[in-house]
């Protein structure tokens, strides 16, 4: 399960939006919000790499929690 710190989340619409954005990139992933604090679970085969591109493009850049760390989006 991928772990996103997404410091843009600040309430349910947000929220709705993230979904949204994260079930574009697998439309079957299962997804947990936590909107007051601001991440999102996501159990998916796709890329890590997928879903913080699609969020970097909405508007909601987002940190990858990990067992070593925390990585953050690449800027482009």
């Amino acid at each position: 399960m991928l772990r996103f710190h997404i410091p843009n989340m600040s309430c349910g619409g947000c929220a709705k939006s993230v979904t949204k954005v994260l079930q574009s990139v697998d439309p079957k992933t299962r997804i947990e919000i936590d909107s007051h604090g601001r991440e999102a679970r996501v159990d998916s085969a796709a890329p890590e790499s997928e879903f913080l591109a699609a969020l970097e493009r909405a508007g909601y850049p987002a940190n990858l929690h990990s067992a070593v760390g925390t990585k953050r989006v690449r800027e482009q």
